[in-house]
């Protein structure tokens, strides 16, 4: 698993062409009338997945454009946060299939979700990925590879005149602002602009809410990230390229405690750092994150840490961190409560 946070967390994949060859039609690079309907052909600038200057680089993400011909009628969500997304813009009969389906549900769509055709509880290959007949894939960027955790690169996809389209918010450079685009970019590809504007609307809402709630806070504070629930193993993870999950900190007015390029953090620099807090990942329903909280609050290598001295270790869900989607908003309003406890009160 925790090979698979690695590499979930340095970086995602692109988007493509939606038929192979097709040129994208010009006028339709704007395509919606003045009612907000969708006009076909419709061309979406997006990404595709690049390559670092070495093996050890993070990926490029350079632009690539799709073009869709009509709106989408059996989507593969590459995971659940995705089919989530696509649940609050109506578009329940539209999904063929949900890969990785792990971690914090949302309630608000659970009944709709239960119906989706479940294709897992990890990331899902392209094999898996094609077994539902896509006439497009979409979701978190590094997926889309070929590999066994992988629905496809976007190139190959687009080959079998499938369209791709890969959100903002997963690729270096997405922050949660990014979802607004995401979201208008989708109602149009599915010709569901007013329910889009809606949600859209109902997000800025709540997040301008949390923001305000939080103006009196003056003072930044600092957190180390460990990506392990292995009591065994306490090293750290630099966040820095997951920008993403960097911008849901900093609406809280927090920070990683050590500046150093994204990849594994010492323990040592832990120590070294004296973050105010520290921060584990949760991804399935065992007690594994509980225990390693109640490891390192009974490790003595760690005991002189002020989060450990101050009780501030703390489990934050994976999807919220790295789903890259709407459902950061609601894990990040309720760990607002937990680090600022006066919220919990009003």
């Amino acid at each position: 698993m925790k090979k698979i946070i690695i590499a979930t967390i340095l970086g995602l994949s692109a988007l493509a062409l939606a038929a192979c060859g097709q040129k994208p039609v010009e006028k339709s690079a704007t395509a919606s009338n003045q009612s907000g309907e969708t006009t076909y052909p419709l061309t979406i600038k997006n990404y595709k997945k690049g390559v670092g200057s070495d093996s050890k680089s993070e990926p490029t993400w350079p632009e690539s454009t799709q073009t869709f011909t009509h709106a989408p009628k059996k989507v593969l969500a590459n995971t659940r946060p995705m089919a989530e997304l696509l649940l609050h813009l109506g578009l329940e009969t539209s999904i063929a299939g949900v890969g990785a389906v792990f971690g914090e549900k949302d309630a608000s769509v659970e009944a709709e979700f239960n119906k989706l055709k479940n294709l897992g509880t990890t990331y899902i290959p392209q094999e898996t990925a094609l077994s539902v007949a896509p006439d497009m894939v979409f979701g978190r960027g590094n997926l889309f590879e070929k590999s066994e955790w992988g629905v496809g690169t976007v190139e190959s996809l687009n080959e079998m005149h499938i369209p791709t389209y890969i959100m903002k918010t997963s690729i270096k450079g997405g922050t949660f602002n990014s979802i607004y685009g995401d979201i208008d970019n989708l109602g149009k590809i599915f010709n569901v602009k007013p329910v889009a504007d809606k949600f859209k609307t109902e997000l800025k809402a709540r997040e301008a809410a949390l923001k305000d709630s939080l103006k009196d806070v003056k003072k930044t504070q600092t957190f180390a990230y460990i990506h392990s629930n292995d009591p065994g193993d306490i090293s750290g993870y630099s966040l820095t390229g997951d920008t993403f999950s960097v911008s849901l900190f900093k609406m809280l007015k927090l920070k990683q405690a050590y500046d150093v390029p994204t990849g594994t953090v010492s323990i040592e620099k832990i120590i070294e750092t004296d973050p105010d807090m520290i921060i584990i990942p949760k991804w399935d329903e065992t007690n594994n994150a509980e225990k390693m909280v109640k490891s390192l609050y009974s490790n003595d290598k760690v005991s002189n840490l002020r989060a450990i001295q101050n009780k501030k270790v703390y489990i934050l869900n994976y999807n919220y961190m790295f789903g890259y989607s709407y459902q950061s908003l609601a894990g990040f309003e309720a760990f607002a409560k937990a680090v600022y406890p006066e919220l919990a009160k009003k």
